[in-house]
């Protein structure tokens, strides 16, 4: 199984639409991706308060695929389109990390 995690950092000053992301984006996602995702999840953190930091990410997803060829070739056929959506909920640049589980 391949696990695709995007993390998105949390940053002052940015935007990033988590009720946009939940309802439009991620079922745009499992749409497009079809029988190449087996799950996805979607972790929101923030702040614990005085004294602990602020949380580096802001948002984490994460993707467990039926293997990495099937995420490349749906990623290759929809891509661009889930790219083109970025836009509508966030402006900050996502860190992708794909890994097997």
């Amino acid at each position: 199984m391949t696990k695709i995690t995007i993390l998105y950092p949390a940053k002052p000053g940015s935007r990033f639409d988590l009720e946009y992301y939940r309802t439009t984006h991620i079922p745009l996602a499992i749409e497009l991706m079809g029988d190449a995702l087996r799950s996805v999840t979607v972790d929101h953190y923030t702040s614990q308060g005085a004294p602990w930091p602020e949380p580096a990410i802001e948002v984490i997803a994460t993707f467990d695929c039926v293997s990495l060829a099937a995420y490349q070739q749906a990623l290759a056929v929809h891509g661009a389109r889930l790219q083109a959506d970025l836009p509508n909920y966030t402006d900050l640049t996502p860190i992708i990390l794909v890994g097997e589980a």
